[in-house]
């Protein structure tokens, strides 16, 4: 009965629909968010909040290609509901379709990227674990560069800057416990990946969307 269960709730179809029903839930809240406080603002309006979740589900899916499809249609999900709730609330404005085009191919790239690293630290072997722990984390340190450097938002940058390094620590502690021979690889890792994602994120932010959205 139990084993029954846990297949039934294991199924590619199940999967795919509650990743893209969560994508939908966190568009809407990124929406409903703006103007609130700026950290809180700021902390659902951004890549690495965004794609950050799909790591913890692929760390929840029990398939690796489920938990990359899974991530990418994730992502989808939430462009097309943060721009939906944008049209209805009337503040779509003439640069929402290339923003939306944008953000969704980022989506499609980091969604199945975070989905896969979620699944290898929780699931994978060997040093891999090391180097997906690295990738889930540098999501968060690029993103506290390009707060400071880039935009000057540094009081928001710094609180960036502690989550990520919190992160860390914590997915290198959890790799250490759980086996992996080069754990340290994460925390070596994640800095370079971080400005590396920093690097990439300035590009396509300071090139297609600044101004635009």
């Amino acid at each position: 009965m139990a084993t029954g269960t846990a297949s039934r709730y294991d199924t590619p179809a199940t999967v795919l629909t509650a990743t893209a029903a969560f994508g939908l839930v966190l568009g809407w809240a990124t929406y409903a968010l703006h103007g609130t406080t700026p950290l809180l603002e700021r902390a659902t309006n951004s890549i690495s909040t965004w794609i950050i979740w799909t790591a913890v589900a692929g760390g929840l899916i029990r398939v690796r290609q489920l938990a990359a499809w899974g991530g990418g249609l994730m992502m989808l999900a939430t462009c097309g509901s943060y721009y939906a709730a944008s049209t209805l609330g009337n503040t779509f404005g003439a640069g929402g379709l290339g923003g939306a085009a944008v953000w969704s191919v980022a989506g499609l790239v980091g969604g199945p990227l975070l989905g896969w690293a979620g699944w290898t630290v929780r699931r994978g072997r060997g040093d891999l674990r090391a180097v997906a722990g690295a990738v889930i984390a540098m999501v968060v340190l690029g993103e506290a560069a390009w707060l400071g450097l880039t935009l000057h938002y540094w009081g928001e940058a710094v609180v960036f800057l502690v989550v990520g390094a919190l992160l860390t620590v914590l997915l290198t502690a959890y790799l250490a416990r759980a086996g992996v021979h080069r754990y340290w690889l994460c925390t070596v890792l994640a800095p370079v990946g971080g400005l590396a994602f920093y690097l990439a994120e300035k590009g396509i932010l300071d090139g297609l969307l600044l101004g635009s959205v």
